[in-house]
């Protein structure tokens, strides 16, 4: 098995995931907050989204689709249009609401076919790439594409754990 296809088949895994955690939820399990000020599954899947397409984007020269693809504007959120939800406060949580898990899972889908079409290029030597040098050390492809696997996995597993808590309500 080749690196790409590893990642290719880890990726899959977090798409299997999200859907796992907003298929068949209420507008309002989908948007409750555990404690009233936690993270909301909507919150979550959003977040992982939205890093998972910035990051993605900007190591391979493509366009984020949240933009592009028109996501922002169907969301119609009240935050700015470059947001990742990175340092997020409570209150700026709470605007992350959808009336539907639909809109999650397409703008999720979207951005992970976008993922997988550019892991599907990839050659061992380009996770060698030098894709953000505001780090010591800078960062290549391949550690960029571990991390935001990795952050992507944790957000859907704590999405999980809130679709949980709200099935109990």
């Amino acid at each position: 098995m080749h690196a790409k296809d590893v990642l290719v088949e880890a990726y899959g895994r977090i798409k299997d995931e999200v859907h796992a955690a907003v298929d068949g939820l209420s507008p309002d399990d989908l948007n409750a907050r555990p404690d009233g000020r936690a993270n909301s599954v909507t919150w979550l899947v959003w977040h992982l989204t939205r890093v998972q397409d910035d990051h993605v984007a900007d190591a391979f020269g493509l366009e984020q689709l949240w933009l592009s693809g028109g996501w922002a504007d169907r969301f119609a959120l009240a935050l700015p249009k470059d947001d990742t939800g990175y340092g997020h406060t409570p209150q700026q949580v709470a605007e992350v609401r959808v009336d539907s898990g639909d809109l999650l899972t397409g703008y999720y889908d979207a951005v992970h076919e976008q993922t997988l079409r550019a892991l599907r290029g990839l050659h061992a030597d380009d996770l060698d790439r030098i894709v953000d040098e505001n780090w010591t050390p800078a960062v290549t492809l391949g550690a960029r594409l571990v991390s935001v696997l990795s952050d992507d996995l944790q957000h859907v597993g704590q999405a999980a754990f809130a679709r949980g808590l709200s099935a109990g309500r």
